[in-house]
Order: C-alpha cells, then sequence, then structure tokens
C-alpha cells in the first residue's frame, strides 16, 4: 500500500479534524462567550469578502455590526469583539492540538535526516566507521531561552496536552470535555511571571520532552551505530537563560539565578527517582535489588528532603549503576539491560545538572561595572590597576588586565548593578560546587564590541578569587559591523599570552555567539545572514591558525527574520570553510512549543538537526562550499539588500510609523514575559535599545512582516535590471544556503496580508512610507517566485502552506478587531477631549488579540 503524499495525509488529519471538532465546538454552550460560534464565521467572510473589496478594517466591522448582530452601541460593539477574541483563542489551541496529534503521521518520522536514515546511509556508503567518529566528537546544543512569546498560562498548556492525547486516540468523549473545559478556562495572566516563574515553565519541557527524546536517540544509536558500545561524549546537550539571562532584564536576581540552578538539580534528581522506581519493580533478583533500593533510598532523600543537600555524589551514582550493569549481564543473562542502559545514557547526558545555566550581560553594563571596580580598588590605594588605566593605550590595558587577581566582596559596593553583576560571576562557583561543571559553566557578553570586552569580563571572573576559571567568556557578535570585525577581535584574544592559557585550560574551545536577531534588526535580512556566514568563514580560518577549536552559537528566534524558519538547511548548507563540530542554537517562545513541545516533535527535530551535522561532515563535505564567483554574487546582493534596508530604516517615518501604526507599545504591557521590551530606562525609543521580539512581532501583526523580506527584492531585482539575472539564478540552483535564504524569505512573505493595512496608503503622514513597504514587497514576491520556478510561495511546501493558510484564516478576524481598535485609538486621541477610559478598553483590544495572533502564527516574534 502506497503512502499518501504528505500534503493529503495533512488535509486527512489535521484540516479535516479541525473542521470536525470546531463544529464540536461551537455548539458548546459557554455563558461567557454565548452565540460566539454562530456569529464568528459569519464575521470571517464579511472580513474575506471585504478585505477582496479594499474595505477598511472599521467598515468591515460595522458593516458586519449592522447586517448581522443589528449592534449600533459601541460597548456592545465592543463586548462582541471581546467575545470574538476569546473564542478564537480557543480555535488556535485546538488547530495546535490536532497539528500535534497528527504530527507523526503527516512527517515521515523515518524518512530523511531521521537517525534510520543516517545509519542506513552510512552502511549503504560503507561510513560506518567515519559516522560513528563523526558522532564521538558532535554535539547538539538547544538552549531554551528567557525571552517568552508564548502567551499561554500552564493550565491551558496542560489542556492542549490532554487534547492532543484524546485526539490522537479519537476519544471523542474525552475530547468534547477538554473543549468545554478550554470555553470555560482564563487565557490570560494577571500577572507578569519573574523569571523564576519562566524558568518552572520552561522545566516542563526538559522534564517531559527533552529527557526522554535525547535518552531514546542515543540509545538508539548506541544499539544500532555503535553496536552496544556506550557512547562517551554528550552528543545531545541542553542550555538554559531563565534566570541566568540579566542583559536588559533587572528582575534576575542572584537568589533567582541559585534557586533555578537548584530547581534544574532536582528536576533531574525527581528523574532519576522515578525511573529507578520503574527498575526497582524490574530488578528484583539477588545482587541488584538492594543496589537499587540503596539508589531509590538516596535519591528521595536529595529530591524530598534536601533543603539543598545531595545525598549521593553523581560518581557514585554512575559507579553503582555500573556495578549493577556488569551484575546483570554476568549473572542474570543482561535481564532488562536496555533499562538500565537507557537510564545511564541520561545520566551520563544529564549529570546534576540537566541543563547548563548560563549567564549573560550587555558589554554596556560591564563598562560602568568594571569602572566601579577600578574606582573603589584606585581609591583603597590598591596595586591592581594604576592610577591613569582608562588613559592607557589598548595594549597597555591588556598588559594590565593580564595580571589581575583579587578575591573582590560585592557588598563593598553600593551600586546594585555592580553589585549584583559581581555576585553572578561567584554564582557560578556556587552551581558548580553542586551541580557540577556543567551547571554553568557559560558567561555571555551580549553587545561585544572589543576584545577589551572579553578580557575586562575575564579581569572580573579572576578577581573572584578564581585564578583558574572553569568558565568561558563567549562573545555575542550582533551589529553587522561586529560581525565584521570579529575575527580581528578573536586573534587579539588568541594572541594574548593570558587568554592563551586560559584557552589551553579549557581544551582549546572558544565558543562565539552570533545574533541572527540583532543582525537583521540592524542590517537587514539579506545582509545579515551573509555576514554572520562570511564572519562564521574568518573566525573558522583565525582559529584554525592558532590551533583553537571554535564553537559557534547561534541566536536564532523563531521566524525566518530572526534565524528562524528551516534551520536544520542552514547547517546542512554549511562548507568546509565553517566550523561544525557542533550545533548550539537558541530555541524560545512558541518555538519551543510548536518544534519541541512533543515527544514527536521534539524528536524530529532534534533529528534533523544532529543529521544536519551528519549530512555536512560525512556526507558531501565538499559540495557546499561557495565559489569566488557565487560569494561576490551573495556579496552584492547582500550589499545592495543592505543599502535599501538602510535608506528605509533612516527613513523619518520610521520609528513614528512603528510607534503609531503598530503594536509595538503594547508589548511592554502584556504579562508575557519578566524582561522590558527595551534595555534602555529613557521614554524615548531609542531604536538600538529596542528588543528583537517587539520589533519583529510589531512588523508580523500589521502582517507586513519586514524583517523577512526587505531588501531581497531590490537586491534581485539589480540582476535582473542589468541582465545578469543567470548569476543569482544559478546562486539558487547551486547552493543550499542561498536557496534556504530565499525560501525563508518566502514564509515570511506567505505570512504577509497587505490588504489589512491596505488603508494606511491614504494616511496623509504615513501613506507613502506604507507604499514603500508595499512596493517592496510586491518586487520580492514576483522576483521569488521568478527564481524558485513557482506560481505560488511555498508550493514546494504544501503542507506547510496549508497549515499557514489555516492558521491566517482563523487568525483574520483577530486581525481585522486589532486593526479596528487602533483606528479607535487614533480616532479618539484626536478628539478635542478624548475619552480615556473608552481608549483604554480599546487599548485592551489590542493586547488581547496580539496574544492569539502571535500563538497562532508559531514563529512570528
Amino acid at each position: 500500500m502506497y503512502t499518501l503524499p504528505k500534503i493529503q495525509r495533512f488535509n486527512q488529519n489535521v484540516l479535516s479534524k479541525y473542521n470536525i471538532y470546531n463544529s464540536v465546538f461551537i455548539t458548546l454552550p459557554f455563558d461567557s462567550i454565548d452565540n460566539t460560534g454562530a456569529l464568528l464565521p459569519l464575521f470571517t467572510d464579511v472580513c474575506e469578502s471585504g478585505f477582496k473589496k479594499q474595505q477598511t478594517p472599521k467598515e468591515i466591522v460595522d458593516y458586519f455590526m449592522n447586517k448581522y448582530s443589528h449592534i449600533t452601541n459601541e460597548l456592545e460593539k465592543i463586548d462582541i469583539m471581546f467575545r470574538f477574541i476569546q473564542y478564537i483563542e480557543r480555535q488556535i489551541v485546538l488547530f495546535d492540538a490536532v497539528e500535534d496529534a497528527a504530527f507523526p503521521i503527516v512527517n515521515n518520522m523515518e524518512g530523511r535526516g531521521s537517525l534510520r536514515d543516517i545509519k542506513e546511509k552510512a552502511d549503504a556508503k560503507g561510513k560506518r566507521e567515519e559516522l560513528i567518529d563523526f558522532l564521538e566528537n558532535f554535539n547538539v546544543r538547544t538552549v531554551l531561552t528567557a525571552h517568552p512569546t508564548q502567551f499561554y498560562p500552564g493550565s491551558v498548556l496542560g489542556i492542549i496536552n490532554d487534547l492532543t492525547d484524546a485526539i490522537r486516540e479519537n476519544n471523542l468523549l474525552n475530547i468534547k470535555e477538554l473543549l468545554a473545559q478550554l470555553g470555560k478556562t482564563p487565557f490570560i495572566k494577571n500577572e507578569k511571571p519573574n523569571p523564576f516563574d519562566e524558568a518552572v515553565s520552561l522545566i516542563w519541557y526538559l522534564e517531559n520532552v527533552f529527557y526522554s527524546t535525547s535518552g531514546d536517540m542515543v540509545h538508539y544509536l548506541q544499539k544500532n551505530v555503535f553496536r552496544g558500545e556506550s557512547i562517551q561524549n554528550a552528543l545531545i546537550k541542553l542550555g538554559f537563560w531563565p534566570g541566568g539571562d540579566r542583559d536588559g532584564n533587572p528582575f534576575v536576581t542572584t537568589d533567582i539565578t541559585l534557586n533555578v540552578a537548584e530547581r534544574l538539580r532536582t528536576s533531574i534528581l525527581k528523574c532519576y527517582y522515578i525511573e529507578i522506581r520503574s527498575l526497582k519493580r524490574k530488578l528484583t533478583f539477588s545482587g541488584v535489588d538492594f543496589l537499587v533500593s540503596e539508589l531509590e533510598h538516596k535519591l528521595y532523600r536529595s529530591v524530598f528532603y534536601s533543603k539543598g543537600d545531595i545525598y549521593i555524589t553523581l560518581e557514585e551514582f554512575k559507579a553503582q549503576l555500573n556495578k549493577i550493569k556488569r551484575i546483570v549481564i554476568e549473572y542474570h543473562q543482561s535481564l532488562y539491560l536496555d533499562q538500565l542502559e537507557s537510564l545511564l545514557i541520561k545520566v551520563n547526558l544529564f549529570g546534576f545538572h540537566f541543563a547548563t545555566l548560563d549567564i549573560r550581560q550587555n558589554s554596556r553594563i560591564h563598562d560602568s561595572v568594571f569602572k566601579d571596580i577600578f574606582e573603589y580598588y584606585v581609591n583603597s590605594n590598591s596595586c591592581i590597576f594604576p592610577k591613569n588605566y582608562y588613559d592607557l593605550t589598548e595594549n597597555e590595558k591588556f598588559e594590565v588586565l593580564s595580571n589581575v587577581k583579587g578575591n573582590i566582596d560585592p557588598n563593598d559596593f553600593e551600586n546594585e548593578i555592580t553589585k549584583s553583576t559581581i555576585e553572578s560571576i561567584q554564582a557560578i562557583k556556587v552551581i558548580q560546587e553542586k551541580n557540577g561543571e556543567f551547571g554553568a559553566n557559560r558567561y555571555i557578553i551580549s553587545n561585544n564590541e572589543s576584545a577589551l570586552n572579553v578580557l575586562e569580563t575575564f579581569a572580573m571572573i579572576r578577581l573572584s578569587d578564581w585564578e583558574k576559571p572553569t568558565v568561558d567568556v563567549v562573545p555575542l557578535f550582533e551589529s553587522v559591523e561586529d560581525l565584521l570585525n570579529a575575527h580581528n577581535i578573536m586573534e587579539q584574544l588568541y594572541t594574548n599570552p593570558m587568554y592563551a592559557t586560559h584557552l589551553e585550560n579549557r581544551e582549546m574551545k572558544q565558543t562565539i555567539m552570533l545574533g541572527f536577531s540583532d543582525g537583521t534588526k540592524d542590517g537587514g535580512y539579506l545582509m545579515a545572514n551573509w555576514s554572520i556566514y562570511q564572519a562564521k568563514e574568518a573566525l573558522t580560518a583565525i582559529s584554525r591558525k592558532y590551533g583553537v577549536k571554535v564553537i559557534f552559537f547561534d541566536g536564532r528566534g523563531g521566524p525566518p527574520a530572526r534565524g528562524g524558519g528551516k534551520t536544520h538547511k542552514f547547517y546542512a548548507s554549511l562548507g568546509p570553510n565553517i566550523e561544525n563540530k557542533e550545533i548550539q542554537i537558541t530555541v524560545q517562545g512558541q518555538t519551543i512549543s510548536s518544534n519541541f513541545g512533543t515527544l514527536d516533535s521534539c524528536r524530529y527535530n532534534l533529528e534533523n538537526l544532529l543529521s544536519a551535522g551528519v549530512t555536512n561532515q560525512v556526507f558531501s563535505k565538499k559540495k557546499n562550499e561557495l565559489s569566488l564567483d557565487e560569494q561576490n554574487v551573495m556579496g552584492q546582493l547582500a550589499n545592495l539588500g543592505y543599502k535599501k534596508y538602510l535608506s528605509f530604516k533612516n527613513h523619518p517615518k520610521f520609528i513614528p510609523y512603528l510607534e503609531q501604526m503598530s503594536t509595538l507599545k503594547y508589548y511592554a504591557r502584556t504579562n508575557i514575559g519578566s524582561r522590558p521590551s527595551k534595555r534602555g530606562k529613557s521614554e524615548k525609543l531609542d531604536f538600538k535599545d529596542l528588543r528583537a521580539i517587539p520589533f519583529v512581532g510589531s512588523w508580523s501583526q500589521l502582517k507586513q512582516n519586514v524583517p523577512g523580506f526587505f531588501g531581497v527584492g531590490t537586491a534581485l531585482k539589480h540582476f535582473e535590471d542589468t541582465e545578469k539575472w543567470d548569476k543569482v539564478q544559478d546562486l539558487y540552483d547551486n547552493s543550499l544556503f542561498f536557496k534556504t535564504l530565499l525560501e525563508n524569505s518566502m514564509m515570511s512573505i506567505t505570512k504577509s496580508f497587505f490588504p489589512l493595512t491596505a488603508y494606511m496608503k491614504k494616511d496623509p503622514e504615513f501613506g507613502e512610507f506604507w507604499q514603500i513597504i508595499y512596493d517592496e514587497f510586491l518586487e520580492s514576491k514576483r522576483l521569488l517566485l521568478k527564481i524558485a520556478g513557482h506560481k505560488e510561495l511555498m508550493e514546494n511546501y504544501a503542507d506547510g502552506k496549508a497549515s499557514i493558510q489555516i492558521r491566517e484564516r482563523i487568525v483574520l478576524p483577530l486581525l481585522t478587531i486589532q486593526q479596528y481598535a487602533l483606528l479607535r485609538i487614533n480616532e479618539l486621541n484626536k478628539e478635542s477631549v478624548p475619552d480615556e477610559n473608552l481608549i483604554k478598553v480599546y487599548e485592551k483590544i489590542v493586547m488581547r488579540s496580539l496574544f492569539g495572533n502571535t500563538n497562532a502564527s508559531r514563529n512570528s516574534a
């Protein structure tokens, strides 16, 4: 029997089931959303036909209210709009659950990119030994970040989980009960979460998804590729930012950092305890039963009675498990050895840390903290720093910093930021004592602009009574200028004797982080991606020159504009001039729940990341290298796109448009995360301080998705106009990197819908600016279709496109309501005596619709 094409599997198992369950949902009686189920489909139709007729959101809403609800009173209009929002929020949840339930049916779990595919390909090509060598030295690290763009409270996440299971089992009674529960469960968080709350929410994914998935993957490889031999390499690593990421987040305290680290340790010990309990029911025979009971007892005390105490060390735990394993093999015919091996693999992967808690702070903060420390030592007549330190040349400062050491006390400082920064460094030592070195061993410097940023940070670490730190300093390069200069900065560090000694103590490994999100915000889509690609090549070359194993850590967000999209294809496209011994990426917001929220999706996406590394290193080592001609074409495209984006970003209406016509200012008012929407404290919007999430998210709410395509059309058109189209066409046909880049841009355009904001072209202040965006959109769409040889966007990803279309149709009424509310706010503000109470109500509508739009788009912010 033939397997149906992917789009047919999607239509049968997602679209059809959603329509069935949504029809059930419509009939359910809810006090809070009475009659909404009957009116909402009509409103959706009115929205669709209205935008085709080029009506404004206000005209569409007013027409619907007059024709179908006979409501003319404004407060009654507002009431029905709120009820629509409540209903649509739940429709999105239902669609998420249906899609998650169908994931292993729609996606071929054993197909291309799977572990089975890797194994069979290696066997067929006679590359098993090469594959083993690769797997012994390669790592995938997914880092869950404190960038929340997931708006569901815990209670709703629980319903989604249960609903997914019920749909998978076709349990209609249970589905109906859960839909009823969904209708009555509040979607709004009453208070902003603090960083510890965020950490607890994300630890759920570690415990319930990553723990078993990672273990199962390594177990599969151990049995089928390594043929039973233990894999010593921790092939899959987990990272964690909530509670450690201080960059622009004044709410992260040292206590929170330590509490998160303790929660991570307690969580992994709890996972081990549950598994040991299960093993205890099986390993009941002589010689091992009491050993298992002993482990159970010690883990129980460490989890439930600990108050921070640990009653067994990691080494003791491993030794005891290996002792049990030997007895089972030698005396009990390897009975239940598989389950025992599974636990041993997880202990090897997760230790007592579960996930490495990264500490991150901005270089601008470090500048003021370091100055504070300098002044403290100078005022206390210490000889650690010369009084003329800030008058020295850069090389002279390097010399001073190379000899710095001490035992600084954070309590000696009145400045709270200085005190907390020093405490965060010293917290790393405390965490390592209890969770092991991998509990926290990385200090990331955001907005890193110089070697001095790194050496001053390293000096602060050494001043914390830490002469040979077991911690890596990770510079994060984000702007186009910093990316261009990154290799020079690293060469300064590699040739610094003190830092070179530190690298020797760290196995000659240097992690470098590259920021897609702020790179795109700074330089536009093409330039950001090309700058990172070039930076990786230059950093690889300089690192190899000095014998340093460079590891790239990519700060990727969900949408293509922030490095998302078909991520695994990017890694598969890297040539031999880019070091690729590890794939390290940030995972955030809805991307956590959509890509790693279930056992199936987590396995699928982790296997694809691992497969990308295998493809690049084992199966196609030289195929993806760009020729000099291809690099020149890519460089021209990037520069043309950059020039277009800069002229757009520097337009006098750029910031006013975002402030007055988008939802930008409303992000700061939502209760989704602990971090402010910008780094600075000034009232005036400074573009440099604006975070990538509200920046990209605001364009997404407008359905304009500027960061994912702006400049692409202009760049491609240059080659069309100069009759050099064959050069870009060849690049697209031959380079997986460039093809993936453009395919992800197509996704951004597919999620755009300009009829929603077409009314803006008549706006006396912003009409011309809107037209600039729309013209670039049309040109980008036309030329992307031309280069791909397609009639429609994303036609080679039919299921992905279908999913987007359904989601966009679900939220179309929400988008219409949001634009209606924004228009009414502007109208009310222009009145001689603005009705402040009514303005607040409409602002609430904007924020509530912002939630649903973001959840539906999954990778929109």
